[in-house]
């Protein structure tokens, strides 16, 4: 796809020379000498191992044991070992270490629920809470390695279990809660999960969503779960238990000590299984451990966002996605705030996300260009309505932005004084590769340069570096916290990430590099689909329409939508003896959002005879997809039957 990019405009945001001086990626360079934001690139990127060591020791963190290496990749760049011989509970560092100090009684969490309740939760509360918490865990008969679920609403409890099964030795398995049960179940089959965490119910837009019912389906096709811990959130009356396997979380905590210890860790174990959706085969399962996710997503907040520990961070987000567990790790490393918000973010009134900002003095918030999108059919003034003023930084990721809803954010609610801070990585990588800062000048969509210590390159088919042109984005040096791996499924790991080039992380997006140096993501390079920030693999989708009676084989593709930047668009092609039509059409709809959850229900279903596939029985999504849309589908040659092309386009 290499293809001339177009120039996106003109700077129209640079930093101020008192931002400058006091941001933490300065203080990182004038520590180190380093004379500007090229030459701190040059050096995070040429010489890892002494830059990670540096950011290690910026961050205070602090081991048990020390690591006797920073780096081994004895084992090839795709099975880089960082601290090697270390011994890290990251837990220690999140909350133990700001005991004693004024830290303690700083605000960790604020949390506000759709109803309107609050609560707050110091260092110091936080500290007690996860230990009582830990205690009811080891009570349980949990241990080292036992991994477990949280499919819960966006609470303080879901900050207090993440914490308190790391600091057991346990693997933390975020699940997003909008999941419908099967798509649970999949992932605690698969990372064999002891335990699930839930809540009686959620608010959404003032109805309540019966979590712990989907969570007992799951855990009905879940062998593995012994225990469902379950906070009350709504109030149920009638709730479905079962005996000696479900535990209320208030009762379970009562009496537990507010003191207990962290289970020593190397660090390198595993701390985390995040499930992410390819485009073929189930999910992905990437491991994360103590000295990788946590170290990268602070260092990402401290360096891109600034966050500094009188600030409070909102990124609007689940802690089944990424960015949930990378607030909480990023925040409490480096001793600031973050707030929660569980509900939806224009509910009961268009301005609710402003109001949220106003009435917790948000200094930093990060939104997707999905929600943009969907606030700014509203006008302005529901964003006037509020004093924005505590806000120094605005922040970004889940799709490539447009202009038009860029801009708007920039100057309705950033007031053209205030950086979009775009952040675009993944699961796998911890954080970002691309991301803004406040030393660089910005354009509207773009990314200001690679975080440091990414050694981010575009690239052409053989593996040429690209400037001016669209090729794909590739990372050439290990960083702290790339995955270590897919969960029981190392090959695919290789055959994802390293496959293509020699030692090179070929990530999947395509990108570009202007003239000026500012980079911009410009969508998947593979099938992935993505909608309103959230990666769904086609494969997930085709499973669950093939397993319905009438449909032989399935192909499912991202189309552009407005408001959540992809929606599902499946074609179908049925088994002898049914016919298509409308009840049909809306059965395989429903299915998906049964198995998905709803936001995942696709926009269209639609019936065709054959779909394109190659030799080797591939099925082209990327051809379908350019039926779909009436563009043209490139080279055909490999197709073995291009007749089915034309049968999309009838569809169409």
């Amino acid at each position: 796809m290499e293809a001339e990019f177009t120039f996106r405009g003109p700077v129209v945001w640079r930093p101020t020379p008192e931002l400058v001086a006091q941001s933490n990626i300065k203080a990182f360079m004038d520590r180190r000498g380093l004379a500007d934001f090229d030459e701190l690139m040059r050096w995070s990127t040429e010489d890892v191992g002494r830059f990670w060591e540096a950011v290690l020791a910026d961050l205070d963190i602090r081991f048990d044991r020390p690591y006797e290496r920073i780096l081994d990749t004895s084992r090839g760049i795709a099975w880089a070992q960082w601290c090697v011989g270390g011994k890290l509970n990251i837990v220690t560092n999140c909350l133990d270490k700001w005991l004693g100090t004024p830290t303690q009684n700083r605000a960790a969490v604020c949390w506000e629920g759709e109803e309107g309740q609050t609560h707050t939760l110091t260092y110091l509360d936080l500290y007690y809470e996860v230990n009582r918490m830990a205690n009811a865990l080891r009570s349980l008969g949990l241990k080292k390695g036992d991994a477990i679920g949280l499919y819960m609403p966006m609470i303080p409890e879901i900050v207090i279990a993440l914490l308190a099964i790391v600091k057991i030795g346990g693997i933390v398995l975020p699940l997003f809660s909008g999941y419908a049960a099967p798509a649970i179940a999949t992932r605690l089959i698969d990372a064999e999960a002891q335990v699930l965490f839930t809540a009686d119910g959620v608010y959404r837009r003032g109805q309540v969503v019966p979590m712990k019912d989907i969570a007992d389906e799951a855990v009905a096709q879940s062998p593995s779960v012994q225990h469902v811990i379950t906070v009350k959130r709504v109030g149920r009356e009638a709730l479905p238990w079962q005996a000696g396997r479900d535990h209320w979380w208030h009762e379970l905590i009562e009496g537990q000590p507010r003191q207990a210890a962290s289970e020593p860790t190397d660090a390198e174990d595993p701390l985390m299984i995040i499930y992410t959706s390819g485009t073929t085969g189930k999910p992905k399962g990437a491991v994360h451990t103590h000295c990788g996710f946590p170290i990268k997503s602070a260092q990402d907040i401290w360096f891109g966002l600034d966050l500094k520990p009188s600030d409070t961070l909102y990124w609007v987000t689940d802690m089944g996605w990424m960015m949930g567990p990378w607030e909480v790790f990023g925040t409490t490393l480096l001793g600031a705030t973050m707030l929660l918000y569980d509900g939806a973010p224009d509910y009961p009134d268009p301005d609710r996300l402003w109001a949220l900002v106003e009435r917790h003095a948000v200094t930093v918030l990060g939104i997707s260009p999905t929600l943009v999108r969907a606030l700014m059919r509203y006008g302005d003034e529901f964003v006037k309505r509020h004093d924005l003023s505590s806000l120094r930084l605005l922040g970004s990721t889940g799709e490539p932005w447009n202009p038009d809803p860029w801009l708007w954010f920039f100057h309705t609610v950033g007031g053209g004084r205030l950086p979009i801070i775009n952040y675009s990585g993944g699961t796998e990588v911890s954080g970002g590769i691309v991301m803004g800062n406040v030393l660089t000048p910005l354009k509207p969509t773009a990314f200001s340069r690679p975080v440091p210590g990414m050694a981010a390159d575009v690239v052409d088919d053989e593996g040429r570096s690209l400037r001016g042109q669209v090729g794909e984005l590739v990372v050439r040096q290990p960083w702290i916290g790339m995955t270590r791996g897919f969960w029981k499924d190392p090959d695919r790991y290789i055959q994802t990430y390293w496959s293509r080039f020699p030692d090179v992380w070929v990530h999947g997006d395509w990108a570009a590099v202007d003239e000026d140096g500012l980079w911009y993501i410009l969508g998947r390079s593979d099938d992935t689909i993505k909608v309103a920030g959230k990666r769904l693999g086609p494969a997930e989708v085709e499973s669950i329409l093939v397993g319905h009676p009438a449909v032989s084989e399935a192909a499912a593709i991202g189309v552009p939508d407005p408001l959540k930047g992809q929606e599902v668009v499946c074609f179908c092609v049925l088994k002898p003896g049914y016919a298509p039509d409308a009840d049909l059409r809306e059965a395989l709809k429903e299915r998906v959002a049964q198995h998905l959850g709803k936001p995942l229900k696709p926009r269209e279903v639609k019936f065709v005879r054959d779909l394109p596939k190659t030799r080797n029985a591939k099925v082209m999504r990327r051809v379908i997809r350019a039926a779909y849309l009436g563009q043209d589908p490139g080279d055909l040659s490999s197709l073995e039957n291009p007749a089915a092309v034309e049968e999309i386009r009838r569809a169409v």
